[in-house]
């Protein structure tokens, strides 16, 4: 079970069909400090995916937001960056959590997402996050 390397960063998901995953795919073969990741969207009515590059202050910043989560904040993950941007509203426009992708310098498109996590979502995200980064961090590191 120790092999199994973390690819799934996120990964909300609820009953209807709705789901939001950021999959980390490997390291970038771009950028040496960078991994290859991808957004992936699926719902009943839409689905689609988006590239991106992550940096070890992105998976920080992720951390933190799910701290800010934790405590009842909503938050903005790579709001200012080149790529896709990523919102979690804890209580949008239906009366349950909302992730809104927005693909602003590329597509243009933007994807807001209403789902109904489990209740431990944020703890699971947690867990999730800090196995992402124990593998992955010290290997952008010795780059």
């Amino acid at each position: 079970m120790g092999d199994i390397v973390p690819r799934e960063l996120i990964s909300l998901a609820d009953d209807e069909g709705n789901s939001v995953t950021v999959n980390v795919l490997g390291r970038d073969p771009r950028w040496s400090a960078g991994l290859a990741a991808e957004i992936v969207v699926r719902t009943p009515f839409v689905s689609g995916r988006i590239d991106l590059v992550l940096s070890t202050s992105d998976l920080t910043s992720w951390a933190d937001a799910l701290n800010r989560l934790d405590a009842g904040e909503d938050v903005a993950w790579m709001e200012w960056g080149r790529g896709p941007s990523f919102w979690i509203q804890l209580s949008g426009e239906r009366d349950c959590p909302e992730v809104v992708v927005e693909d602003e310098s590329g597509s243009m498109v933007t994807v807001r997402v209403p789902l109904v996590p489990p209740d431990d979502w944020i703890a699971a995200h947690q867990q999730r996050s800090h196995r992402v980064m124990a593998h992955w961090v010290p290997l952008l590191s010795a780059s």
